[in-house]
């Protein structure tokens, strides 16, 4: 199991991340590079690459072009994690399966797209999805980030949406080939549920429409999604992948 953390946050203490190594799998927990200091108990990954003005956060940085925008090397670190993971003693190599939530969940579909020998994909309320539609409904961070940067610069935001097109979750869950569990809050109001459908509908159309694909819908819940009701379904769906 590889697993990232949501926006902001970090790996943690290893006492926080117990639940997959207690279920019998090994367990790869990676920080998102240059963040952990937003909430939990840390992150000690720096991003060593400098990038254009920016908003606070990390939405904007680089974000006039695509080969300099920050999310170009967080999908690139999340799919070389999946070689780490594989490359571990007593790891079999077929059998890794990628997961995230709300940014882990973006960066799972990433994942999803960029590496086609992956044994499942979860990502639960995922973030990075839908860019156009999730600027116009969200008024939430992080994607108020982007908000921020485009009342500023107010013409940049056909080379904005242009950038953002290359790290959206739907676009890479196109080219999807690995069975999915997602996840989706009817209330959530900072990872709008329709773009997480964007991306469920999309998984796989263009590589392999007949793919296993499963949605839990939380109707009542914000962005905290299912929290530990999700997770037990997850141990039921990685069970039926791997055993």
């Amino acid at each position: 199991m590889v697993e990232v953390n949501g926006y902001g946050g970090g790996r943690g203490l290893a006492i926080e991340r117990t639940v997959w190594a207690a279920a019998g799998y090994a367990h790869l927990y990676i920080d998102t590079r240059g963040q952990g200091a937003g909430w939990g108990s840390g992150g000690d990954t720096p991003d060593p690459v400098g990038s254009t003005p920016a908003t606070p956060g990390f939405m904007t940085r680089g974000i006039t072009d695509p080969a300099d925008y920050y999310y170009r090397r967080v999908f690139t670190d999340a799919a070389r994690a999946c070689d780490a993971a594989r490359s571990l003693p007593g790891v079999d190599a077929d059998r890794v399966i990628f997961a995230g939530a709300s940014q882990g969940g973006g960066i799972a579909l990433a994942v999803a797209g960029l590496v086609p020998d992956l044994a499942g994909v979860m990502a639960d309320v995922p973030f990075l999805c839908h860019f156009e539609r999730s600027l116009d409904l969200s008024s939430e961070f992080p994607y108020a980030e982007v908000v921020q940067y485009l009342a500023v610069f107010r013409g940049e935001r056909e080379r904005t949406l242009d950038t953002l097109s290359y790290f959206d979750g739907v676009n890479h869950a196109k080219r999807a080939q690995a069975p999915t569990l997602m996840s989706v809050a009817l209330m959530d109001f900072v990872c709008p549920p329709s773009t997480g459908y964007a991306a469920f509908n999309w998984y796989g159309g263009h590589a392999a429409p007949d793919v296993r694909k499963e949605m839990a819908v939380y109707p009542y819940n914000g962005h905290e999604g299912g929290q530990a009701h999700q997770t037990t379904r997850q141990l039921e769906f990685v069970q039926s992948l791997v055993g």
